[in-house]
């Protein structure tokens, strides 16, 4: 990355070369552009976006949906069919190639562009200075010339030379370097690689502390990650677990189906005595009859559609896949602050030497002592009102401001007029400091942050009196002892000191800055706890999912928020950073394997990873929620990495797979449930569809059998149409099967559980399957000896006893499709009566039912129809003949839950796959708050 750089096609500037010159090649100016301008670059530049080289074309996706195994097998069925001479057969196949080609390309072009779409929901935005005044914009709307404006947390979004300030940032994107750098507008570096000229940020970096604003000289594709981007020539989108699942499923039942067809045309012909003709009739029916073919993409509208829900709820999932991982969480890893509370902070308590004071309370008298405290609190934050008299900030310092003006304290712009230097809150040290100059040019120190932080550094304690007097070991034990006292009472806890400041504060280091400093008072603010987190919670605990609250408050008041939420239900174990810090990795297994209820307390951010490692290693699915930029690593390498919508940085937003848009702990378990439903939901409709197999197969199995003395029951192209036009939509109604009863109730399904397990494949071939197959053979049977055939007779065209024949093929088609409607109401729960989750309360499946039946009597009625499928109209003895069968099929699978329930086989309220061994009480764990932990 050296020499010019191409901000458009024709135009080169040096980044590094003197900022009056940069500005003058930009056109631009340190006062930003004006609306009209910026307005003009961006039709001339075109948005600030990097192209998306990696999207498959609509032409190769739809092409894959002719060649997947389940196709294949199909094509194989046509060809069969057409080596024979049946043409229409080969032709009516070919066409249900297309239509399910066609539906399962629309269906996942819906389930990308509905995933897109989810987009909207969290645009990347950016603050310019435009007209004068800084403004909020998305960051495709960024051109040449903007000024940007830069602050800690913030994706810088493109190539900019920095005008003033100077902030760390995190290159690690660029150039794999993952120690933050400084970049500051002071240094100016020529004749250097760009990545290290310490004057330019560059686009798709984060900025993790500090402030600056830089003019943009690069965008989009011109920016040194928009060249690296077009060096990558193609990305394939990874399969997720299910996805895999699926296709080796369907690989196996390709496999099958071909060898059990091939087998049978000797069998046919050799054991049955069929013709070859019929012999590979029969082989084309049983492939076709294998095949469940809206299996992969009523598999990937259910999952587009569980994202979707989810977006509503609250949580915008950002890939498909992570709605089937969501299902199997057991380990959920929370912050505490605007999570499990409302992150509404409120002052509740000041003590200083001169007493406990309610700074809202109409009472409190105004001490010297008290106003000194309001100036800390004043000083020492980067909280601010709006012109409109709004606030705007991080809660925590918000709440200081409003306790500072409640105290008298004037608040207004001109603190930045006497900020001389300021030392950001680290997450580390736990406190943040400013230095600022009086009206006379004195220069003060204010520092606020935990107290366990900020009392080691004091030396001295402002008394009643106003004077300084020293810190003796007695006091230090009281104001410990008072920490302690308003932590246990649920108050989070901050220190306030100050100290004159000798000299410049130009060179001044924050080591020295924070020394020697004097104690002003402790602070106690009160956040309450969300009113829904407490039920979220309860849910999270009879579903076996342990809630890790991860907090860098202190012990004592996470504790008392843990109780209040049901977190805990005794005397936890508090773990502090310090201890975390000292415990090896042996240790810390230990621990999360225990049954204590554990508390880990002031952490730093980097402890989240090393839990959550900790976590996987013991083989949980683990969720993480942060909102912090080092926040970032721990949720990348969680399952599931959560951020915070609201209060979350744009690092954190990026690193995570899920989004809280309320920043709300009970959004997590409602999403988890969602992910249960979804993933139960898919494995309905799989064995909805399985379901038919049986019956689809039995027809040819009872013609090749009798040798022929059996006319064939159900004809391919019967088949077909029973395959096509009647599975699809109560197969998509399932995927919207709301929660069934005791959900939450079953301990998380294991990570490497599969989706197509064996006692669902006896359930639906075996038992659903044969009950349907009797009761289709039934009918056919029922008409044909009712017409006066017997075995052997023959029943072809021009015969006396052809038109009973079709009759009897329409008997089993539409037999197949009334135990398909109770096969449909069967699998919409595994283990609880239809009643107890309503028999019509799926209002979809009873529309797709309705469909599904005027099909059938299109097929049945219409003469069309009737001489393209070989049916017949059948008469009302016929039809009333089959009233019964969804009863029967329903009847008998409710009868089979009935029975598991009462014997105790499976519980209604667990999982059949659940593995059974100990585990720990659901304990929690809360943090990771992004300012003032403490």
């Amino acid at each position: 990355m050296t020499g010019l750089v191409e901000a458009e096609p024709g135009l080169r500037i040096d980044p590094t070369e003197r900022i009056d010159l940069l500005l003058r090649d930009l056109r631009g100016s340190r006062s930003g552009l004006t609306t009209r301008e910026a307005e003009r670059r961006l039709i001339h530049y075109g948005p600030n976006m990097l192209q998306r080289r990696a999207r498959r074309s609509w032409r190769r996706d739809l092409v894959r949906q002719f060649t997947h195994p389940l196709a294949l097998l199909l094509w194989v069925a046509a060809a069969l069919a057409a080596a024979v001479g049946i043409v229409p057969v080969a032709i009516a196949i070919v066409i249900v190639i297309g239509i399910n080609a066609a539906f399962a390309f629309a269906q996942e072009r819906h389930a990308e562009q509905a995933v897109e779409a989810l987009a909207a929901y969290l645009p990347m935005r950016a603050k310019v200075v435009r007209d004068g005044e800084i403004t909020e914009i998305e960051a495709t709307g960024v051109v040449p010339g903007d000024v940007l404006v830069i602050a800690e947390g913030d994706r810088i979004c493109a190539d900019a030379r920095l005008l003033d300030g100077g902030i760390e940032v995190d290159l690690s994107e660029l150039t794999g370097e993952s120690m933050p750098v400084y970049r500051s507008a002071d240094t100016v570096d020529a004749g250097v690689p760009l990545a290290q000229a310490r004057e330019l940020v560059f686009s798709g970096t984060s900025c993790t502390e500090g402030e600056a604003r830089g003019v943009v000289f690069a965008t989009g594709m011109h920016t040194e990650l928009g060249r690296i981007a077009a060096l990558s020539e193609r990305v394939e989108a990874d399969e997720s677990p299910l996805e895999h699942q699926v296709r080796r499923v369907a690989w196996l039942i390709a496999l099958i189906s071909v060898v059990l067809a091939v087998a049978f045309i000797p069998l046919a012909m050799l054991g049955a005595g069929l013709s070859p003709i019929n012999s590979v009739v029969f082989a084309v029916g049983l492939l076709v009859g294998n095949v469940p073919e809206g299996l992969l993409p009523v598999i990937t509208l259910a999952l587009a559609i569980g994202v979707r829900d989810l977006a509503r709820r609250g949580a915008v999932v950002k890939r498909l896949s992570a709605v089937e991982t969501l299902g199997s969480t057991d380990v959920i890893c929370t912050d505490k602050t605007g999570t499990l509370t409302e992150n509404r902070m409120r002052v509740v308590t000041i003590d200083t030497t001169t007493g406990t004071y309610d700074p809202h309370a109409p009472t409190t008298r105004r001490d010297p002592t008290l106003a000194r405290v309001a100036t800390v609190m004043a000083a020492c934050n980067n909280a601010r009102l709006a012109d409109n008299g709004a606030a705007v900030g991080d809660p925590t310092e918000l709440a200081l401001l409003a306790a500072a003006t409640a105290l008298g304290q004037q608040v207004d712009g001109e603190r930045e007029r006497y900020r001389q230097r300021l030392f950001h809150f680290d997450p580390v040290r736990k406190r943040m400091s400013t230095v600022d100059a009086d009206e006379n040019g004195r220069l003060e120190v204010h520092t606020k942050g935990a107290p366990e932080s900020l009392l080691p550094l004091c030396t001295a304690e402002l008394g009643a009196d106003g004077s300084v007097r020293p810190l003796s070991p007695h006091r230090r034990e009281q104001l410990a002892e008072l920490v302690d006292h308003r932590a246990r009472q649920g108050l989070r806890m901050l220190a306030v000191a100050a100290r004159e400041l000798p000299g410049s504060a130009t060179a001044l280091s924050r080591e020295r800055a924070e020394q020697d400093l004097v104690l002003f008072g402790l602070i106690g603010m009160e956040d309450p706890p969300r009113p829904e987190v407490a039920e979220a919670v309860q849910q999270c605990h009879t579903a076996g999912i342990r809630v890790i609250v991860i907090t860098g408050d202190h012990g004592l008041t996470a504790a008392a928020v843990a109780d209040q939420l049901g977190i805990t239900r005794g005397t936890p174990i508090v773990i502090t950073g310090a201890e975390l810090d000292r415990m090896s990795e042996d240790e810390l297994d230990e621990s999360l394997a225990g049954t204590a209820e554990l508390i880990f307390a002031r952490t730093s951010p980097e402890a989240k990873l090393r839990i959550a490692d900790a976590l996987r290693a013991a083989g949980h699915v683990v969720a993480m929620t942060g909102d912090g930029v080092n926040d970032a690593p721990a949720l990348r390498r969680a399952d599931i990495g959560v951020a915070m919508g609201r209060s979350g940085t744009d690092v954190a937003r990026e690193a995570a797979t899920m989004v809280l848009t309320d920043d709300n702990f009970a959004t997590i378990t409602a999403a988890i449930k969602a992910g249960r439903r979804v993933y139960d939901n898919i494995r309905k409709f799989i064995c909805y569809i399985f379901a038919h197999t049986t019956p689809e197969v039995t027809p040819l199995l009872v013609f090749a059998l009798s040798g022929g003395a059996v006319p064939l029951p159900l004809t391919v192209m019967q088949l077909l149409a029973f395959d096509v036009g009647t599975e699809t939509l109560p197969a998509l109604a399932l995927g919207r099967e709301a929660a069934e009863p005791g959900l939450m109730h079953r301990p998380p399904r294991k990570r490497s559980e599969s989706v197509i397990r064996t006692p669902m494949l006896l359930r639906a071939w075996l038992f659903l399957g044969v009950i349907a197959a009797v009761l289709a053979m039934a009918g056919f049977f029922f008409v044909l000896l009712h017409g006066g055939w017997h075995p052997g007779d023959p029943t072809g065209p021009g015969t006396p006893l052809h038109h009973t024949y079709q009759q009897a093929t329409t008997m089993t088609f539409f037999g197949m499709v009334a135990g398909q409607i109770g096969t449909a109401f069967a699998a919409r729960t595994d283990q609880a009566s239809l009643r107890s989750i309503g028999v019509l309360s799926n209002r979809l499946l009873l529309w797709g039912i309705t469909f599904e039946l005027a099909l059938a009597g299109a097929i049945i009625y219409v003469p069309v129809l009737q001489r393209l499928l070989g049916t017949a109209a059948l008469a009302p003895a016929m039809l009333a003949f089959t009233l019964p069968y969804p009863f029967i099929v329903w009847g008998a699978d409710e009868l089979r839950r009935w029975l598991l329930r009462r014997r105790g086989a499976v519980p209604a309220t667990e999982h059949p796959s659940t593995v059974r061994g100990p585990r720990s009480r659901p304990y929690a764990i809360s943090g990771g708050d992004r300012h003032y932990r403490q």
